[in-house]
């Protein structure tokens, strides 16, 4: 009998390029409603239990993050990691839409910013993941957002220097700041908690602007919502500059 998968399929919206999460690697916007998916008639399912699904139901190249950040960032020693069919010696690796490692390793250490993908002759193209080097960054955690959890996006700043004068907004709205805050705590997790959220804030006498990241909240949270739920996001203080790793 052929094992089950955990829980993993790829939600089609534009934004969740991440793959299907492994042990240590989680993933933006995934349907946890699934409870397995069954591999393509004649193939056997893979005894790792991989299998991401596109739309039409084929199995799918997919690329593994960590730290499991969205966007990653180039100081965070971001690894990638290519999965999908056939061997790994047969994996190809495209930067910036070029061809670029040729018969490569299935994993590498990411040294350079730019827009990563990978391809297996027995699935195709992975989705892209763009590694940033930008001075602000806003990050989300990679992992599937439910109604009724708690999430914590950050304002990073490059090479972790220390940040203040924070500021968080949501689909242009000024959420505010808090006294030396980086983070901004999303609790419990509502419907309309999804959009666009940027940062900006103070690096030395420079006032930098993070890139928009969408946040993608998923309903019917196992445990349902609850009549002390709060419809505004709330701001936690933090430390100056947030831990590397996540």
């Amino acid at each position: 009998m052929s094992p089950a998968c955990p829980l993993l399929c790829l939600h089609p919206a534009p934004t969740l390029q991440h793959p299907a999460p492994t042990k240590g690697h989680q993933h933006v916007g995934v349907r946890p409603d699934l409870a397995s998916c069954p591999p393509p008639r004649g193939q056997v399912a893979p005894t790792a239990c991989w299998c991401p699904l596109s739309p039409a139901g084929a199995q799918t190249t997919q690329l593994l993050v960590e730290p499991p950040w969205t966007p990653p960032v180039l100081w965070d020693r971001v690894t990638l990691t290519c999965q999908g069919l056939g061997t790994a010696a047969a994996t190809t690796w495209y930067k910036d839409g070029q061809r670029w490692w040729l018969q490569g390793p299935d994993q590498f250490v990411v040294t350079e910013s730019g827009t990563y993908q990978c391809e297996r002759p027995g699935s195709g193209l992975s989705p892209p993941v763009s590694v940033s080097n930008d001075r602000l960054v806003l990050q989300v955690p990679a992992r599937a957002l439910l109604e009724g959890d708690t999430v914590t996006l950050r304002c990073w700043g490059w090479q972790n220097k220390s940040v203040t004068g924070v500021r968080f907004y949501h689909k242009e709205k000024d959420l505010g700041r808090p006294l030396n805050g980086t983070e901004l705590s999303l609790s419990p997790l509502q419907l309309h908690h999804s959009g666009r959220y940027r940062c900006n804030c103070q690096m030395g006498t420079n006032r930098l602007e993070s890139v928009p990241v969408t946040v993608t909240v998923h309903g019917e949270h196992p445990h349902g919502r609850h009549p002390k739920y709060s419809d505004s996001p709330t701001l936690i203080p933090s430390s100056p500059s947030p831990a590397g790793s996540g």
